[in-house]
């Protein structure tokens, strides 16, 4: 058994994200086969990820607070603590905090066979489409 040693919290950054958003990672790739990420992700209300999509889908897990999450095309839908949400792979999407709360939630997803090509991000959530 191995007992990690706490990681410091690093914020992510504006390039990919509005607002103040936190990440601690959890869980990560150990041995040759494994591909599972976990984080948890803190967000300010009102911040967001830019539209991005995953190459083999991600799962959020709320914890704490009020979620917003839109897939492109589709309705916002909100989120509350326990609530689990699964987007495919390659389905463009974001999430982040309402106006008025903070939102925390862990990211789960496996990494492509090329690390690099895992999230796809893409251009930021306007705010238009933010408060629709």
């Amino acid at each position: 058994m191995d007992i990690d040693q706490r990681k410091p919290t690093t914020k992510n950054p504006p390039e990919q994200f509005t607002g103040d958003v936190w990440l601690d990672p959890i869980a990560f790739p150990r041995e040759s086969g494994q591909q599972m990420v976990v984080a948890k992700v803190r967000f300010a209300p009102g911040a967001r990820t830019a539209w991005h999509s995953h190459a083999r889908g991600q799962t959020l897990h709320i914890t704490q607070g009020v979620a917003w999450v839109q897939s492109r095309g589709g309705a916002k839908v909100e989120a509350y603590p326990g609530q689990t949400l699964y987007c495919p792979p390659g389905e463009e999407h974001w999430h982040g905090a309402s106006t008025d709360s903070f939102m925390e939630h862990l990211a789960m997803l496996d990494n492509a066979d090329d690390p690099a090509t895992t999230t796809t991000w893409l251009e930021h959530v306007a705010e238009e489409e933010y408060l629709a």
